[in-house]
């Protein structure tokens, strides 16, 4: 929470950019009642985040915690384009994934509260499945014969972990990325016209998020 709240505070002198040169002078922001310089809204919520710190002088305490910058696990996280996902504990992303996001479709709503899950996680949930290994999945082989398992392996890593083509194809060993292209493709389709592939799809997806809480 305390993390979170100085990334957003910070963000006005953080852009390349700056907008200001003085947080306080930033007009759309909570920060100068953080501090004690402006009145706070009814529905500002501060002492949550003022518990955590635990500073005797909490509107200077706030002050010197938001000037010291944003620590590297937080730059970290927005820095790999997760600007939209949650951050909170397992009960707080499965309430959010609940009753926030039922308008969402599931590859969307792993997305926001599972940033995080990469290539082999998706592996691993395809293989469990699949009841086979994820060497299986990965290991390229010749011929034109449909490879369900292996599709869906390569359409998931691009739904749920955001991959490139590239590091897709990288990780199947594949030379080219037409092939990621070509399978993600057939398999999109495949969901848009058959539904019970689609549930059997929807299905692989909740196991993975499920492993991944």
């Amino acid at each position: 929470m305390a993390p979170l709240s100085r990334y957003v505070h910070r963000n006005p002198i953080d852009m390349k950019r700056p907008l200001v040169e003085k947080l306080e002078d930033y007009p759309w922001s909570s920060y100068p009642a953080f501090v004690g310089k402006a009145e706070p809204q009814p529905w500002l919520e501060r002492e949550l985040t003022y518990s955590i710190l635990d500073h005797h002088d909490r509107f200077e305490g706030y002050r010197r915690f938001v000037g010291a910058g944003v620590d590297e696990n937080t730059a970290s996280f927005y820095g790999k384009n997760n600007y939209a996902a949650i951050i909170g504990d397992k009960g707080f992303k499965e309430w959010v994934y609940d009753e926030l996001l039922p308008e969402l479709k599931i590859e969307q709503k792993s997305r926001l509260v599972h940033p995080d899950t990469d290539l082999d996680a998706v592996a691993e949930g395809v293989a469990c499945h699949y009841h086979c290994t994820v060497n299986e999945l990965t290991t390229s082989k010749q011929g034109r014969r449909k490879n369900e398992k292996r599709q869906v392996a390569m359409h998931l890593c691009q739904e749920i972990a955001g991959a490139k083509l590239s590091a897709i194809a990288e990780y199947f060993n594949l030379s080219a990325i037409g092939s990621v292209s070509s399978a993600t493709h057939q398999i999109r389709q495949e969901r848009r016209n058959d539904q019970a592939f689609d549930r059997k799809i929807v299905g692989i997806i909740q196991q993975i998020i499920k492993k991944s809480t």
